[in-house]
């Protein structure tokens, strides 16, 4: 199989992640990771040609891990996609919800559902991810024990689905970005609309943030994701990653990523890519 018709993701068939790569690379084999340093590295070494990685959910907000693997990586943000999440309640042949004791699933997933799951008195133990959860279910026969996965889990591991949408919030949805060893930065189009992804330091002084995005406002341009941690095994260097709505090749972008040399260090940009069709029912895409 060839790294260049291949599309790394983290989990085990039947996962979400393996659903967008069958949603936006119909026509791509997927190849299951341990985990998505494992499914990165994949991308980085050439034995895949892309990566589907989740950033962050609706319901349970940002994928933590994700944000602090990215400046280790030299990999570049091509695009994203917006999966909407079903969650289901899994049992083997046989199980009803009555007999539960215990239910597993990936944090982020448990967390989508908590409500539903305290609801029902259930011991919430975390997993790897959502499809394993469910492969360990089908393994175990155990009508005690339940997962929460997606029906295409369902389907490959002969479980049955005990409970449909059993997230606690309507339009729950996921957000992945596509990760691929070489930027793919897509010609700027009239009424097409763009976000741009890019790293950067500050030092700890007064307003120094504030003065780092200052030439995004006095250029018009509209920020719609600012993320920190702390890097460097001490508390003394703040990381931070935005995400902008504006193509890098804008006038007003060039202006803005000038003042931005200013007051930051180690400036990267992680990609420009096409906004999801999504995003205009969410946020303010100029």
């Amino acid at each position: 199989m060839s790294s260049t018709t291949v599309i790394a993701y983290q989990g085990h068939e039947g996962a979400y992640s393996h659903l967008a790569c069958r949603k936006v690379f119909p026509n791509i084999p997927a190849l299951a990771c341990g985990s998505f340093v494992e499914a990165m590295e994949k991308v980085e070494r050439g034995e895949a040609a892309l990566a589907m990685i989740p950033v962050e959910n609706s319901t349970a907000g940002r994928v933590e891990e994700i944000y602090r693997q990215m400046p280790k990586t030299s990999l570049h943000i091509i695009g994203e996609h917006f999966e909407p999440v079903n969650h289901c309640l899994l049992g083997v042949k046989g199980a009803s919800i009555g007999g539960l004791t215990t239910v597993g699933s990936h944090p982020q997933a448990l967390a989508q559902c908590d409500g539903h799951i305290k609801q029902l008195g259930l011991r919430a133990v975390a997993k790897l991810d959502t499809a394993g959860a469910a492969l360990e279910v089908s393994r175990l026969q155990d009508p005690s024990q339940a997962a929460i996965a997606s029906s295409l889990a369902a389907e490959l591991y002969g479980l049955e689905v005990l409970q449909e949408n059993f997230q606690d919030m309507t339009g729950n949805t996921t957000r992945f970005i596509i990760l691929a060893r070489d930027a793919k930065v897509p010609p700027l189009e009239e009424g097409k609309h763009y976000i741009t992804s890019i790293m950067f330091n500050v030092s700890h002084l007064p307003a120094s943030l504030y003065k780092a995005l200052g030439g995004f406002a006095t250029n018009g341009i509209n920020l719609i994701k600012l993320e920190s941690y702390m890097t460097g095994g001490t508390l003394q260097v703040s990381q931070f990653h935005i995400d902008i709505a504006s193509h890098q090749d804008t006038r007003a972008m060039q202006h803005a990523m000038e003042e931005l040399t200013f007051f930051a260090r180690n400036i990267r940009v992680l990609g420009t890519y096409e906004a999801h069709p999504v995003r205009r029912s969410y946020e303010l895409i100029d």
